[in-house]
C-alpha cells in the first residue's frame, strides 16, 4: 500500500516508549505527548525518573545543526543548569525515525525540575541574570555550525515570508519594512568594539526555563541557538519581562534586578544596553517570520491578519516604552 505524503506526522507515544526502552535500556517506560509545535515534545516516565523526548520536525534542523546543539549543551552543563542530552546504550545522542514524511531526528534530554512562572519575581529575575551571564561567559567568542544571527538573518527575509500569506498592501506590511530598516541601520552603525559576540540561545523567556527549589533556574529548548551578539539574549528576555509585567514600575525593578544579577558575573556595556530595544524588536520580527514560514505545520491555528496586527502591536508597545518610533 502506498502512503499519501504528509507534511508532519505525530509519532505514536506507544512506539516511542518501546523505542526508548530498547535504545536507552530503561524499564517500564511511559510516553506522553506534551506539545506538538515547532518540534514535537514528549514526556518520558520510568521508575522514578522523567525525561524529555524531542522529535525534530522534518527538514527543520539538519543532523549537523542538532549535533551543534548537543555539543553546546554538553559544554554548558558543567557550569550552567540546563536540560542536557542523554546518550543511548551505544553512546549515541541522535536517533533517526523513518516517519511518513521522511527521516526525523530524535534526542532524549534530562528533565528540568521546577515550575514555569509566567511573571517571575525580582528575586527570580536576579537569578536569571546570573544564569544567563554564566552561560555567556562560556560561549563568549565561540562559534559553531549554526546560523549567524545578524540584521539579514534576523529580519531581512521576514517581509517576503509574511507577504506569501497576506500579499495585499497593508499598514502591517509597511510597519515590518520600516522596522526592518530601523534594525538594519542601528546594527550597522553600532560601536562593534563594545559588543560581545558568541553563541546565543535567542529564546530565553518564561516558557523555556523552570524555577526549582531555592530559585534554581534550569534553561532548556536551545533549538534556536546560533552565533551572534550576546546582547540579543538580554534584549529578548527583558522585552518578554516587559510584556508579562503590567505594572511598569515593577518591571523597572525587575529589569534592575536582572541587570544586577547579570553584572555580578559580567558587565553589560553601554552600547549593548542602548541596543536592547532594537535587539528585542529584531527577534520579535524574526519570530513573526517563523510563524509565516511554519504556517502549514505549526501556526495555521492562530496566524491570521488579526493575530499579525496584535503581534506587531505588542512589539511596538515595547518600542513606545523606550521612546522609539518606527
Amino acid at each position: 500500500m502506498k502512503y499519501v505524503p504528509a507534511i508532519s506526522s505525530t509519532i505514536s507515544p506507544q512506539f516511542l516508549a518501546e523505542l526508548v526502552r530498547e535504545k536507552y535500556g530503561l524499564n517500564q517506560v511511559i510516553c506522553k505527548v506534551i506539545r506538538v509545535g515547532i518540534n514535537h515534545t514528549y514526556l518520558i516516565e520510568t521508575d522514578g525518573e522523567k525525561y524529555i523526548l524531542r522529535i525534530y520536525t522534518y527538514n527543520w534542523r539538519t543532523e549537523q545543526e542538532v549535533e551543534g546543539e548537543i555539543k553546546l549543551l554538553n559544554l554548558l552543563k558543567e557550569t550552567v543548569s540546563v536540560s542536557y542530552p542523554i546518550q543511548d546504550e551505544k553512546g549515541d545522542y541522535i536517533q533517526k525515525i523513518n516517519a511518513v514524511e521522511g527521516i526525523r531526528l530524535m534526542v532524549l534530554f534530562s528533565y528540568a525540575k521546577g515550575e514555569i512562572q509566567r511573571n517571575p519575581s525580582k528575586e527570580i529575575c536576579y537569578h536569571l541574570g546570573v544564569e544567563m551571564a554564566k552561560m555567556h561567559q562560556i560561549t563568549l567568542d565561540k562559534q559553531f555550525t549554526r546560523i549567524d544571527y545578524n540584521e539579514k538573518t534576523l529580519t531581512g527575509w521576514v517581509l517576503e515570508a509574511v507577504k506569501k500569506h497576506f500579499p495585499e498592501p497593508s499598514s502591517d506590511l509597511e510597519y515590518i519594512e520600516r522596522a526592518r530598516q530601523m534594525v538594519a541601520n542601528q546594527f550597522r552603525e553600532a560601536d562593534f568594539k563594545q559588543l560581545r559576540s558568541g553563541i546565543v540561545h535567542l529564546d530565553i523567556w518564561s516558557d523555556n526555563l523552570k524555577i526549582g527549589d531555592n530559585s534554581k533556574i534550569t534553561l532548556f529548548d536551545f533549538d534556536n541557538c546560533g552565533n551572534g551578539w550576546l546582547f540579543l539574549d538580554i534584549a529578548y528576555t527583558i522585552m518578554l519581562l516587559f510584556k508579562e509585567e503590567p505594572d511598569k514600575a515593577i518591571f523597572e525593578e525587575k529589569k534592575g534586578s536582572f541587570y544586577q544579577g547579570y553584572e555580578s558575573i559580567s558587565p553589560i556595556t553601554d552600547e549593548e544596553k542602548r541596543l536592547l530595544p532594537y535587539g528585542g524588536l529584531a527577534i520579535w520580527l524574526h519570530y513573526t517570520g517563523i510563524h509565516a514560514r511554519r504556517f502549514n505545520d505549526f501556526s495555521s491555528l492562530f496566524f491570521s491578519r488579526n493575530f499579525l496586527k496584535a503581534w506587531l502591536n505588542l512589539g511596538n508597545n515595547w518600542l513606545i516604552y523606550n521612546e522609539i518610533e518606527v
